[in-house]
């Protein structure tokens, strides 16, 4: 085995952690029914982690390999993984967010390109390479952009139909704020700027301006971002701000939670997040009449024929560092989770479309609006993740946009972070 060249280990997450014993699917070439193989997955979504122990148990008990599950804390994934694939029980499985993620972990990724969960793909376009390798599978094709409570918006005298743009959106929701007194709600849940929400801002919806100039220069990645779009940047990330449930200078303590539950108890009309919060949302009561999803839009490009954020920064990685028993296993588990009806609704209802020929069809109304959107000749919005240049790019407009929020910095702040930091990072990658 090689040595295993670790990056510098950060602060080991809170993980919220339990182990199931699993299996594999059954076949000749599984490790799961002798004990010889395991699987450890280091798992992403924390909004998902109680679906993945409900079915990592399921496949326990139906064939009996050992599967552990183990879930980062939102916004520590890196940190967590850092410090889990030094040890002896490494994970077997583990997840990077594209080109760039796959940088630091491409000396970690088994090839699996001849395997049989490569072979269930819908298209090769959903594989991540590295060379010729298949470094990385894609395992959900998911949509952001803003959940509507389209029964509050009623109530405010507003319907869909009514937003079609940047300038719409911001008339309706001064007008809510103007009345926020009388209505009993306001336009926008709290844009948490701690670890487990600032993401939605810091990469989500700064996917935005960086998508725009893309499109204008026809180009899907950059040493250097220009910040065209960073005026537009400016505007939605106001709006946001001004116009929530509470004031600019208490989101560095907001979290993920305060902002799922403003929006589910009726606190606020508009909440920027992805399908992912379907199932969340109709946990805590929401239904399908009182939800919707609509575009973000910031008044640029063609907002008439603007669709949903949609891509995949998921890219699922088996770790080449393994016993060749529990690379086996863990290949089975995942060629199950795409195949079985279980495991393929699983993924479906909790995770988002997924890329697989068996895929089941997802009753999450949040992706049902997606394909409206598509099937209607909207454009989707491509997810550019991938190219951000680093972590501490992303961090370092996070904390541009904390400080501007709270009145201790200047949007000039966010755009030196936005643009300088780009190119620092890029070259200090790329070197």
């Amino acid at each position: 085995m090689k040595i295993k060249k670790v990056l510098a280990l950060g602060l080991v997450a809170l993980m919220s952690v339990a182990t199931f014993a699993g299996c594999g699917d059954g076949g000749k070439d599984s490790a799961g029914a002798d004990g010889k193989g395991k699987v450890y997955y280091l798992n992403f979504k924390p909004e998902a982690d109680e679906a993945w122990q409900e079915i990592a148990k399921q496949y326990t008990d139906e064939t009996g390999v050992e599967v552990t599950v183990i879930t980062a804390a939102s916004g520590t994934y890196e940190e967590t993984l850092q410090s889990e694939i030094a040890k002896d029980e490494a994970p077997t499985l583990f997840q990077v967010n594209g080109p760039v993620g796959l940088a630091n972990w491409k000396d970690y990724c088994y090839d699996l390109k001849d395997s049989s969960l490569y072979n269930e793909l819908t298209s090769d376009s959903f594989a991540l390479y590295d060379g010729d390798a298949v470094a990385g599978i894609a395992y959900v094709i998911e949509s952001y952009g803003i959940i509507v409570n389209t029964e509050l918006l009623d109530k405010a005298g507003y319907s869909l139909d009514d937003i079609k743009g940047f300038d719409d959106l911001k008339k309706v929701a001064e007008d809510i704020t103007a009345r926020k007194d009388e209505l009993g709600f306001a336009a926008f849940t709290s844009a948490g700027m701690d670890g487990s929400s600032d993401w939605r801002f810091k990469t989500h919806l700064a996917n935005l301006p960086i998508y725009f100039e893309y499109q204008d220069k026809g180009i899907d990645s950059t040493d250097a971002i220009e910040g065209k779009y960073l005026d537009n940047y400016k505007n939605i990330w106001d709006l946001y701000i001004n116009n929530a449930t509470c004031a600019p200078g208490d989101l560095a303590g907001k979290t993920g939670d305060d902002a799922e539950n403003e929006f589910a108890s009726g606190e606020a009309v508009f909440y920027q997040n992805g399908s992912w919060e379907y199932k969340n949302l109709t946990d805590k009561g929401m239904t399908d009449e009182q939800l919707a999803m609509m575009p973000i839009y910031i008044g640029a490009g063609d907002e008439a024929n603007q669709g949903l954020c949609t891509g995949t920064e998921n890219y699922w990685c088996v770790n080449s560092e393994a016993s060749e028993e529990d690379i086996q296993a863990t290949i089975d588990f995942l060629t199950w989770m795409v195949t079985s009806d279980a495991g393929t609704k699983m993924l479906a209802d909790n995770i988002g479309v997924i890329p697989f020929k068996k895929a089941a069809d997802t009753t999450n109304l949040f992706v049902l609006n997606d394909r409206k959107y598509t099937e209607d000749g909207k454009t989707p919005v491509s997810w550019n993740f991938t190219t951000m240049p680093s972590e501490e790019w992303k961090n370092g407009v996070g904390s541009a946009l904390t400080a501007y929020a709270a009145g201790t910095g200047e949007w000039d702040d966010v755009v030196k972070a936005f643009v300088d930091g780009w190119a620092s990072e890029y070259a200090a990658a790329n070197n």
